[in-house]
Order: C-alpha cells, then structure tokens, then sequence
C-alpha cells in the first residue's frame, strides 16, 4: 500500500488535496512541518508527499521553494489546484464576540486579512504550524478561533460561525506531490526549474528568457529567491508549458547550462486540473 506524507495534522488543506487525487486506498502520513514532509520521503518513510507551494493571494510558499531548490534531490511527480475557503471556527457553544486571539497558518490569515480586520477587529493574531493544528487549539480553549478548514471543523468538533471568510472569491493553492523520479510526457505538460547564475551581471534575466523565447517555451511563472549565500545574490524559479524531453524545452535548458551555474530540474509532470 502506497504511503503519503502531508502537511498534519488531518483536517488540513493538504489533505483535502491528497484525498482529490483520488488514489483510492492509501497510508496517510501527517507531519508537522513541510520540512518533514520532505524529511519523511528522502528517508523512505513514505513513498511521496505532498505539499503547499503557491497560493493566488499570498504568492509562493517558500518553504516548498527552498526544499526543492537548496534541500533535496526529489521532484515534483504531479500537481492539483483547489479552491479555497477558509472557515472561522470556534469551540461549540462559545461565543464569537468574546475571542481575543485568532489562530492560524500564516498563510491561512494572510488570505483572510482584510475580512479578519473588518469583522474581528483588534483580535491578537498568532502562528500555527497547521490549520488543523489552529482548529485542535480553537476546539480546546474558548476564547480562541481558528482559520481553518470545514473538515478539520468536523474532525474536531469545532463550530464553524462563517464558512467563507477569504478575501478574494479565486482564492486558489497549488499543490505538488514530491517524489523520485520524473514523470514521462503526457502532451500537455509542466515543468519546474531552479536556475542558478554564475555571477550576477547584466543582461543575466534577459539572458535567461532570451533562451526559452528562441524556442517558443511559454513561462508560466517566474520569481526570484535569495541562495542563502550573501545578501544580493538571488537565483530563479521558473515554471514553463512543456516537458523535458520536448525538442524545444531540452534545447533551451541545453543551452542554459552552459551559460549558467546550475540548471536543477524540479519535475516535469502532468498540468493540473482544477479541484473545486
């Protein structure tokens, strides 16, 4: 039986997006952290896992980012995209008006900014490393509400008071599943880069788009990070249409590496189709 690491505990947006998949019977593995996530699939401890990397309002998640750029030699296997609605939840019987802190997932929150300040206005607003780990806290200790899920409401027997608090109606996260291995071509494929320079100097960006316009490669993102080197010094993310083995793909990225420090492959796998 195949064995999945998510971000835990159950209840979490990540497990609603494993159980999209639609991998029928399957080990689940909940972990605290996305690290872990990680950790448990580099030693075996799972077959794969799977992880938050980029949301349409709070941007990208950098602790996925870092993991597969800096940490980790797996890749991206697949993707799914969901809509999300974040609940306001709070222990039954309790009363909202008399919640001093709200908990959540930093990025749970951030979704959830501008509602938070309109309707709960000069509430305390504290980490959780989950959403379900948010919604236990909430259920346990009255004067608390969570930002959190409809399932970890129900998992934990929490009250939702609103079920949609999320400041924009597209709210969407990406989610990747981490594994060994690339993924062969399906015809309407993704692939995630790392791209390293060798010196920053300029015209290096333009350099590197120049490459994929030359070979009509589509980018679908593009963001810069820091290497954790010393302050100034940045590589790339990019995510483009196409698959690695496509004549025009291995050209630009052929061409790149000799131009560049490091071309690190994060997956070539299946595009998404949206889970609602």
């Amino acid at each position: 039986m195949k064995r999945m690491a998510f971000l835990g505990p159950p209840g979490t947006f990540s497990e609603v997006a494993l159980l999209s998949l639609g991998l029928g019977e399957i080990d689940v593995m909940p972990c605290v952290t996305i690290d872990e996530v990680f950790e448990a699939v580099e030693r075996g401890q799972a077959d794969e896992g799977i992880v938050p990397i980029e949301n349409s309002v709070e941007g990208s998640v950098n602790a996925t980012l870092d993991a597969l750029a800096f940490e980790t030699s797996l890749e991206i296997q697949r993707e799914v995209v969901l809509d999300i609605h974040h609940a306001l939840i709070i222990a039954p019987g309790a009363d909202v008006s008399a919640t001093k802190t709200i908990v959540s997932h930093p990025q749970a929150t951030g979704q959830c900014r501008r509602w938070l300040a309109r309707n709960m206005p000069g509430r305390t607003i504290i980490a959780a490393n989950s959403t379900a780990e948010a919604v236990q806290r909430a259920v346990s200790e009255p004067g608390i509400a969570a930002v959190g899920t409809a399932l970890a409401a129900e998992l934990y027997g929490g009250q939702v008071v609103e079920p949609s608090i999320e400041d924009y109606a597209g709210n969407q996260t990406r989610f990747v599943v981490v594994g060994r291995g690339l993924q062969p071509q399906t015809g309407d494929d993704k692939t995630s880069l790392a791209l390293f320079l060798k010196a920053d100097k300029p015209g290096a960006l333009l350099m590197i788009l120049s490459e994929f316009a030359y070979g009509e490669v589509n980018l679908t993102k593009l963001q810069s990070r820091p290497t954790k080197r010393a302050l100034g010094d940045y590589m790339f993310f990019i995510d483009l249409q196409g698959h690695v083995d496509d004549d025009n793909v291995r050209l630009a990225l052929n061409c790149l590496r000799l131009k560049l420090r490091e071309v690190k492959v994060l997956g070539s796998y299946p595009r998404a189709q949206k889970v609602g």
